[in-house]
């Protein structure tokens, strides 16, 4: 009899865990599937975004050529392709070249804004930072000093990318609002830090040394010579964009 009675439980138990598979059966599938779909949306999203990056990267390599062709109708064309479907990085430095093209033309209020829309979706601030040089550099002869302080001064504080360029750019900007001892003191910052070119140094010993000889004459001719900035070979490093070469702000808005 006990032999019977164990066979009946362990039927019973048969049937139950049967039962259960049935009840909850479609909600492991259901959970299961849903894993499947949010695995493929995933792949399929990062696929999406290699697909865009490369039309940014096709765009903007055709707008550099089209600008060297001298198709600069064309290139400003292509680099809104750029901004339209690239990242947030390519985005940028499309924007940054249509400013570029727009000074060219003596657009200047519609680079600013350009510019200036750059550094707000920039991802890091080695663009970012390098829009906002750009803006400040194309209202050097003509905004008012304190619009030009408020732009770069947040560009010298330490670890900022471009340190010692906004230095030498804020002390032009002090030289020719008149405030001499400001620049001065300056230049002779620059002569200090580490990451300062040599070509930058030489331009801020001579503006020292004419400050030192009273020559106030030559002052704005200075001034003029250091906006003559030098183009550095590569970003920081680690700041490289896929399919760029170069994308700092002394450079030329179209290359």
């Amino acid at each position: 009899m006990t032999d019977v009675f164990e066979e009946v439980e362990e039927q019973l138990r048969s049937d139950q865990y049967i039962a259960l598979a049935r009840r909850y059966l479609p909600w492991g599938i259901g959970i299961v599937v849903a894993g499947v779909l949010i695995a493929a949306a995933v792949w399929g999203y990062d696929d999406y975004q290699t697909r865009q990056a490369g039309k940014a990267a096709e765009a903007y390599a055709e707008a550099l050529e089209s600008v060297t062709k001298g198709d600069k109708a064309g290139a400003y064309a292509q680099f809104d392709t750029v901004v339209k479907v690239g990242s947030k990085g390519y985005k940028a430095l499309a924007l940054m070249q249509q400013g570029g093209l727009r000074l060219d033309e003596h657009k200047t209020d519609e680079a600013i804004k350009l510019f200036d829309a750059a550094a707000e979706i920039a991802p890091t601030p080695v663009i970012g930072d390098a829009a906002r040089l750009k803006s400040a550099f194309a209202l050097m002869d003509t905004a008012p000093y304190a619009d030009l302080e408020k732009r770069l001064k947040p560009l010298t504080e330490i670890k900022r990318p471009y340190r010692a360029t906004a230095l030498e750019a804020l002390a032009i900007a002090k030289l020719a609002a008149g405030k001499v001892d400001e620049a001065k003191g300056d230049f002779g910052v620059i002569n200090l830090l580490p990451d300062a070119p040599a070509a930058m140094r030489e331009r801020a010993n001579a503006a020292i040394s004419l400050i030192d000889s009273g020559t106030s004459k030559s002052l704005k001719e200075i001034a003029k010579a250091a906006m003559a900035l030098p183009e550095p070979t590569a970003l920081p490093s680690g700041a490289a964009m896929p399919g760029l070469s170069n994308a700092n702000p002394q450079a030329g808005a179209a290359q």
